[in-house]
């Protein structure tokens, strides 16, 4: 049962994974970095300002004082499948800075039993290979001031790996834009347009192996599925003030509005456009401990009843920053807040500054 499981599970990840105009492409893009930012439900288009940015908001990235370096690691579904990401970022001069990040999202280990049974029809354990499916993303940022004080703006080529073991791989490449403006009084706003050129995924699938996939399962001779799948922009919409009340104690709240351009479940949607707002908070002492909390991913899901029910995705977080090191944590759920499936972030930043 486990035999036929595992091959049922590569098959079918190969049919998904390359339909023509496929729009859910690259998903794992989504996910988001930093787990100072997952703890806010990523609402952080507008005031993003370090490393980072380069994932957020390009634009963000003026703001680096010195060359930073992020790393982070993640795991879901009962560590079945492990996220991690690194990135560098330096600042160019005092007009632009350039950043690149790789990110990772993969099933490692995976049992390959199209072999399991040999020519003669006997079940051979020693058959059995392993393999992985992976995704890949690295991102070469760039930004700039413009002559308008307090806007900056920023681009990010992206070029996308996936590997379905020896059955199928794929390249993608698309492009980002951001924007963000900060008025005198602390108030910031982010434009952060994703894929805005539409981003193409190519797909090349060994037909030999894939035919191995078709045998292991009986009843199954579906065609090879198209090798074409492209990615719809999407645009984040953000606003931000920065409250300090005293020396010691300041309140960041942020706002995101979310909006993919097709109708589905999030709590505003039409046939143009849907929007899915997210709310976020941090609370800092002495610019060295952080307090965070979240609230996003609003949808109407529908129940047994014919009923709509609003779901959301909560989010917390601490952080502790000191001389140059910070370390951050989230407690997010990458579902819905009655759904069990909660995930733990860790992200380390570091300010190269500190080995001089």
């Amino acid at each position: 049962m486990k035999a036929y499981i595992t091959t049922l599970f590569c098959f079918l990840t190969l049919t998904l994974c390359a339909q023509t105009v496929r729009k859910y492409s690259n998903e794992f893009m989504n996910i988001g970095v930093d787990a100072a930012a997952l703890g806010m439900s990523s609402a952080v288009t507008a005031h993003t300002n370090d490393v980072n940015s380069g994932y957020w908001n390009p634009a963000g990235l003026l703001n680096l004082e010195d060359n930073q370096l992020a790393l982070m690691h993640s795991s879901y579904f009962a560590n079945i499948a492990n996220y991690d990401y690194a990135a560098f970022a330096m600042p160019i001069d005092n007009r632009s800075a350039v950043g690149i990040s790789l990110i990772r999202f993969a099933v490692d280990d995976i049992l390959n039993t199209t072999q399991l049974i040999d020519a003669q029809g006997n079940i051979n354990y020693d058959r059995i290979s392993l393999f992985s499916t992976a995704d890949y993303g690295l991102t070469f940022s760039y930004a700039r001031k413009l002559p308008v004080q307090g806007l900056n703006y920023g681009v990010n080529a992206k070029i996308i790996r996936r590997v379905i073991g020896d059955f199928a791989a794929s390249w993608g490449f698309g492009f980002d834009v951001g924007i963000q403006f900060e008025t005198k009084n602390n108030w910031k706003f982010g434009v952060m347009a994703r894929d805005i050129t539409t981003t193409f995924n190519a797909w090349a699938i060994d037909e030999d192996e894939f035919a191995k996939i078709q045998n292991a399962v009986a009843g199954q001779n579906q065609e090879l599925p198209e090798t074409t799948e492209i990615t719809i922009p999407k645009l984040q919409i953000g606003v931000s003030k920065l409250v300090d009340f005293n020396v010691d104690y300041t309140l960041l709240t942020a706002v995101n509005l979310n909006v993919r351009f097709e109708e589905n479940n999030d709590v505003i949607s039409s046939s143009f456009a849907s929007i899915n707002p997210a709310i976020g908070f941090e609370f800092g002492y002495v610019d060295m401990v952080y307090l965070r909390a979240g609230v996003g991913n609003f949808q109407n899901e529908m129940q047994i009843d014919n009923t709509e029910q609003l779901s959301f995705q909560p989010s917390f977080g601490v952080g502790f920053k000191y001389n140059g090191v910070q370390i951050d944590y989230a407690f997010t759920d990458i579902g819905d807040q009655s759904v069990a499936l909660y995930s733990n972030v860790f992200s380390l930043k570091l300010d190269l500054s500190i080995f001089r």
